[in-house]
């Protein structure tokens, strides 16, 4: 049996002092982002809350993709389904914004978990081809003409922006942004709290050992099919905000790119990871427009060049560099602790 290692009081004032100073950094980031709206115009705005909107959807896909193993080229598919849910809601019942999310959430994870349960006969590639086949079809879909009613067709649905509640004196930008920050941190302390626990280590168990897992007791078919439904149900959610937040939504707006764009977000912000969410969806939001000011005529290639840069100065994403290099710093404090 291998001896049990105590831990002294330097050791745990250590672990104490890291716990601190992720809670003021986190308390920190979250004043920072509630005062951001009151710093900058409407169109920056809009911007961060497309951001917000991103992370949530890119948290979802991490949690099947990087914690689960399963790889998705269709959750553009399920971001279509929350914004279309959220606009003919709003605009064929008057149901109020805020009350379309959960729903948009809901029916993303019932979908979600169905469309699980016949890929848990697919791995790796196949299951990637069929995912991407879902979000290919997904816009001929909201084209057809026996749903044309209901989701506007080509022309799509265009929906009003609404306004602060209470009388706040706020734009219909900053208060949609407020509201969005708020379900991003509610649902990314759902994300922790499940991640963190028993369900995010048997869905790790899963990724990484899947006939270990089974041996152990582990249902490997539930919690396949409960980790595509849990991310259908984020990437819904995000796609009801995101519909809320420009407008208008159709078919070509839910194209494979979008999908994609998704993929590459997780990638860049680091797999496996909680805070690359929102690092993946800044690089989603902002380096495309980069890439278009830097030049008109070839967009794309500057993002390619981006996408590349990334990818061979942070191979694990950006996460994965940041938490490097503070490891690096850590280890040469202790070392001058010691040297002194």
């Amino acid at each position: 049996m291998s001896a049990v290692v105590p831990s002294t009081p330097s050791t745990t004032a250590a672990a104490l002092d890291g716990r601190r100073l992720r809670l003021i950094g986190l308390a920190v980031l979250v004043i920072a982002a509630c005062a951001l709206p009151f710093l900058l115009s409407n169109y920056r705005t809009f911007q961060f809350t497309l951001v917000l909107v991103y992370a949530i959807a890119l948290l979802g896909l991490n949690i099947l993709t990087g914690y689960n193993g399963q790889i998705s080229l269709g959750h553009g598919a399920f971001y279509a389904i929350g914004a279309y849910v959220a606009a003919i809601l709003m605009d064929r019942f008057g149901v109020p914004y805020w009350l379309t999310v959960p729903l948009a959430g809901a029916l993303c994870l019932v979908v979600g978990f169905l469309f699980g349960l016949p890929a848990l006969r697919l791995e790796g590639h196949y299951l990637a081809l069929a995912t991407f086949a879902l979000g290919v079809t997904m816009p001929q879909l909201l084209k057809n003409k026996h749903v044309e009613h209901w989701t506007g067709g080509v022309q799509g649905i265009v929906i009003v922006k609404p306004d602060a509640p209470f009388g706040l004196r706020l734009s219909p930008d900053q208060w949609l942004y407020l509201f969005t920050l708020a379900i991003a941190v509610v649902m990314f302390v759902i994300g922790w709290n499940l991640l963190r626990g028993r369900v995010g280590r048997a869905l790790v168990a899963i990724r990484d050992h899947p006939i270990a897992a089974s041996a152990m007791g582990i249902d490997t078919a539930l919690y396949k099919s409960l980790a595509f439904g849990v991310s259908a149900m984020y990437t819904g959610i995000a796609g009801a905000l995101g519909a809320i937040a420009v407008q208008f939504v159709a078919p070509d707006s839910f194209a494979i790119g979008l999908s994609i764009g998704l993929l590459i977000g997780i990638v860049i912000g680091g797999l496996a990871s909680i805070p690359g969410a929102i690092y993946g969806a800044l690089f989603i939001q902002f380096i495309p427009n980069v890439a278009d000011q830097i030049s008109k005529a070839a967009p794309w290639a500057i993002y390619g060049v981006f996408l590349i840069g990334f990818m061979f100065l942070m191979p694990m994403g950006i996460h994965g560099a940041i938490r490097l290099g503070w490891a690096r710093i850590r280890s040469r404090q202790a070392a001058q602790r010691k040297g002194g």
